[in-house]
C-alpha cells in the first residue's frame, strides 16, 4: 500500500516538472518573440522616418511544440527578412547606420519628423534647425524680429548729500542711462547712450564703428567721449569715485570731455621689450568752456598708450595725450598736454576677490587769450583696493589751478567705501574735504546707489 502511494507521488511530481519545464520554455519563447517584435517595431519606425537602422536580425527562435507560438515566430522571421530587403532598397548595401534621435529630446524628435516630411536627411535638418539657408549675398543666421532689436541696458544713479554750509541737503537723481548696442552687419556696430536727469535728456554718446579695417584700424564716427587719460572715457556710474577728477571738471567740463567727429585707433605693429603700443587720432567738434570759452569748436587730439605685463599678477600702463583747438571769435587758443600712469595688481587665482589699482595723472594747459599767455596745471592720485568680492576701499587726491582768469587753486580728498551687493547693485559711502583759495573749505558726505540691468551692466564705455 505504501509502495503504491509513493509511486503515485513520484509520477505526479514528474508530470508537474514536465509541465513546468514546458511552461518555462513557452514563457522564454514568448519573451524572445516580444523582444524581436520590439526590435522590428523600432526598425519600422526608423525606416518610416527616413533613417537607416542597423541590419541585425533577431536570433531565430527555438521550436516549442506549440503550433501557435511556433507559427508566430516563423512570421516574425519572415517579416524581418522583408524589412532587410526594404532597408537594402532604401539605404543601399553597406549604408552607414544613422541613429534615431533620443525620444526624450522633444526638439530632436520634431526636427526628425520635419526632415522626414520634407524628404530631408536628419543630419541636414540638424544643420539648418531653426533657420532657413540664407539666399546668395544675404548674411547667415536667422533674422527674426527679436534678433533685429538692439541689446538694451539701463543704469540708475541716485545720491544723498549731506553738506556743510548754507547749501541744502537731500536726494538727487543724478542720472538714468539707457544704452542701445547692436552689430549692424559683419562690418560695423553701433552704441547709443541716452542720459536722463532732472535737467532733461541728452545724448551722452552715439557712434558707429568699424573694426578689422586694413592695418588693424578701428574707425569711430559720431559723438563719443574723448580718449584723454585713463578715466575720461568712462561713464559716470562706472567711475571709482562718485565724480570725475577735479582736473577734468576744471579743464574740460563738469562731465569731462566729449565731442562729435571721427576717431582712429590702432595697435602699432612692433613691440619693444614686451610693451604694446596703442595710438588714437581724433578730430572732433567739442563744447568746453574752459578750453574754448562759449564756442563749439574743432579740436584735434592724439594719444599714445603703452601697456606692459610686469608679472603674472601685475601690469602697468603709461599714456601721453595732446589736444588743441582755437576759438577765433574769442581770440582764444588752447593747448593741453597730459601724462597718465596706472599700475594694477590682480592675482589670477583671486581676480574677482582681490586687486589693487593706483592711478596718477598730470596736465598742463597753455592758453592764449587776447594775446596773453597763461600756463595752468592740475593732477590727481587715485588708489583703489578690493579686499573681497563685495568690499572696495579707495581714496583720491585732486589738485588743480583755475584754467583761465584769476589764479585760484583747489584741492580735495575723497575717501570712499563701496559695497557690491551683487553684480547688478552697488552702494558707496564717500566723504569729501575740499579747499579753495577763493571759496574756502567745506566738507560733504555722499551716499550713492547704482543699479543696472541688461547685458552690459556697469559698462565703463
Amino acid at each position: 500500500m505504501h509502495f503504491r502511494a509513493c509511486t503515485a507521488i513520484v509520477l505526479a511530481g514528474c508530470s508537474l516538472g514536465a509541465v513546468s519545464q514546458a511552461r518555462a520554455q513557452v514563457s522564454a519563447q514568448q519573451d524572445s518573440i516580444r523582444q524581436a517584435l520590439t526590435r522590428l517595431t523600432a526598425r519600422v519606425d526608423s525606416l518610416e522616418a527616413g533613417l537607416c537602422p542597423a541590419d541585425v536580425s533577431p536570433a531565430p527562435a527555438q521550436p516549442t511544440g506549440n503550433p501557435a507560438t511556433d507559427s508566430l515566430a516563423a512570421r516574425l522571421l519572415e517579416l524581418d527578412r522583408r524589412l532587410a530587403a526594404l532597408r537594402k532598397e532604401r539605404c543601399g548595401t553597406g549604408a552607414p547606420e544613422r541613429q534615431a534621435p533620443d525620444s526624450t529630446d522633444d526638439l530632436a524628435a520634431i526636427r526628425a519628423a520635419a526632415a522626414a516630411a520634407a524628404g530631408q536627411a536628419p543630419d541636414a535638418a540638424a544643420d539648418t534647425a531653426g533657420a532657413a539657408k540664407p539666399a546668395a549675398g544675404q548674411p547667415a543666421g536667422p533674422r527674426g524680429p527679436n534678433l533685429l532689436n538692439p541689446e538694451i541696458s539701463a543704469t540708475g544713479d541716485v545720491r544723498f548729500f549731506a553738506r556743510e554750509g548754507p547749501e541744502e541737503n537731500g536726494f538727487e537723481a543724478r542720472e538714468f542711462e539707457f544704452a542701445f548696442q547692436s552689430a549692424l552687419d559683419p562690418y560695423s556696430s553701433t552704441k547709443i547712450f541716452l542720459a536722463a536727469s532732472e535737467e532733461g535728456v541728452e545724448i551722452e554718446e552715439g557712434y558707429l564703428y568699424w573694426t578689422g579695417l586694413p592695418g588693424g584700424i578701428r574707425l569711430d564716427l559720431g559723438k563719443y567721449r574723448q580718449q584723454v587719460g585713463d578715466l575720461n572715457r568712462w561713464h559716470a556710474h562706472a567711475l571709482p569715485e562718485s565724480e570725475y577728477p577735479l582736473v577734468y571738471q576744471r579743464f574740460f567740463s563738469e562731465e569731462g570731455l566729449a565731442g562729435i567727429g571721427l576717431s582712429l585707433y590702432s595697435v602699432l605693429p612692433f613691440s619693444l621689450g614686451g610693451t604694446t603700443h596703442e595710438v588714437w587720432l581724433q578730430g572732433s567738434s567739442a563744447e568746453s568752456d574752459p578750453l574754448f570759452a562759449e564756442g563749439h569748436e574743432s579740436m584735434l587730439l592724439g594719444r599714445l598708450q603703452n601697456f606692459r605685463q610686469l608679472s603674472r599678477s601685475t601690469y602697468a600702463q603709461l599714456g601721453i595725450t595732446g589736444l588743441g583747438g582755437n576759438n577765433d571769435d574769442a581770440d582764444l587758443r588752447s593747448r593741453l598736454v597730459g601724462l597718465d600712469f596706472r599700475v594694477t595688481y590682480r592675482p589670477p587665482e583671486a581676480g574677482t576677490r582681490r586687486d589693487i589699482t593706483f592711478r596718477a595723472e598730470g596736465y598742463r594747459l597753455h592758453a592764449e587769450e587776447l594775446g596773453i599767455p597763461t600756463n595752468r596745471y592740475g593732477t590727481f592720485l587715485d588708489l583703489q583696493a578690493r579686499t573681497s568680492r563685495r568690499w572696495v576701499f579707495g581714496a583720491r587726491y585732486d589738485w588743480v589751478e583755475a584754467p583761465r582768469g584769476p589764479e585760484n587753486t583747489e584741492w580735495r580728498i575723497t575717501p570712499n567705501l563701496t559695497w557690491w551687493q551683487s553684480e547688478f547693485v552697488y552702494l558707496r559711502l564717500e566723504g569729501e574735504h575740499r579747499d579753495s583759495d577763493l571759496e574756502g573749505s567745506r566738507n560733504m558726505l555722499t551716499l550713492q546707489a547704482v543699479w543696472a540691468m541688461g547685458p552690459h551692466k556697469h559698462e565703463t564705455y
